[in-house]
């Protein structure tokens, strides 16, 4: 298995060449499509998708490597596996209203388990990596001048269980999230779009976040892998793990949530 430290080393300019091009397109969008399911798809998810699937392919032929552009590459593979899982734009709808919360994804799985994530948020010039082996950051960057800053460690809060701050999609917010919301003691809720939940929890401005509606694996991998490098958890009703390979590449329903906290289920 390749070294998770030269994965990142290539992952981080692969990003900021990505951020690049998804800026280009923001506010400047001539050509929005629709697949299949409705949801919508762009020349910038296009663009981003092409270039990270050619630059890791170069990089890693051994790994196998899942994008959500490529439909022919949504093959099951063995658990014991090791892939990527790429979401060139996660959050598409913010990207498309011009609002800054849309992510670029890579997620590495290795035996169905989210062990090396990165995700990239272009408005916010901000890169979070978090691997197993090394710990969780994030890194402020500068794209005009083609640089990334120093890594500052991630640590989730605290909670305080009578106030929790909760997180929840902002396109996606179905009676069964908001049912979760009212059994449970919650100070702060916070909407948020794409797989910056996850970070959100990483880095401390919240605490938990339950997701009812569905989402593909390739949307959770990378933000997954983040939260557990910090030391948060992604677990389903019934507090098992959240795993990746399913049928379909489909997810549950899952709860994540970061050290100590203590919640309800419905």
């Amino acid at each position: 298995m390749n070294d998770h430290l030269r994965i990142i080393e290539v992952i981080k300019p692969l990003m900021l060449a990505s951020s690049n091009i998804a800026m280009k397109h923001y506010r400047n969008l001539s050509n929005v499509q629709y697949k299949s399911d409705n949801s919508p798809l762009t020349d910038a998810d296009l663009e981003i998708d092409h270039l990270i699937y050619e630059r890791l392919s170069h990089e890693f032929p051994d790994i196998a490597l899942i994008t959500e552009e490529k439909s022919e590459s949504h093959k099951v593979l063995p658990k014991e596996a090791a892939f990527f899982l790429v979401d060139p734009i996660d959050g598409t709808k913010e990207f498309i209203n011009q609002r800054d919360e849309f992510t670029i994804n890579i997620g590495l799985i290795e035996n169905g388990e989210p062990v090396l994530g990165a995700v990239c948020v272009p408005a916010k010039q901000q890169l979070y990596i978090g691997s197993r082996d090394n710990g969780a950051f994030v890194f402020q960057y500068d794209m005009a001048n083609d640089r990334i800053g120093a890594a500052i460690k991630l640590n989730p809060a605290t909670p305080d269980n009578k106030a929790l701050k909760i997180v929840a999609s902002r396109s996606h917010l179905c009676k069964n999230t908001q049912e979760f919301i009212e059994v449970n003691e919650v100070g702060t809720l916070v909407n948020a779009g794409s797989s910056l939940k996850f970070c959100l929890l990483a880095n401390g401005a919240a605490d938990l976040y339950p997701r009812y509606g569905p989402t593909m694996e390739w949307d959770t991998a990378a933000g997954h892998a983040v939260l557990m490098a910090a030391g948060g958890r992604v677990d389903d009703l019934t507090g098992t793990p959240l795993k990746y390979g399913k049928k379909g590449l489909l997810n549950g329903i899952f709860i994540a949530h970061n050290p100590g906290v203590k919640f309800k289920i419905p």
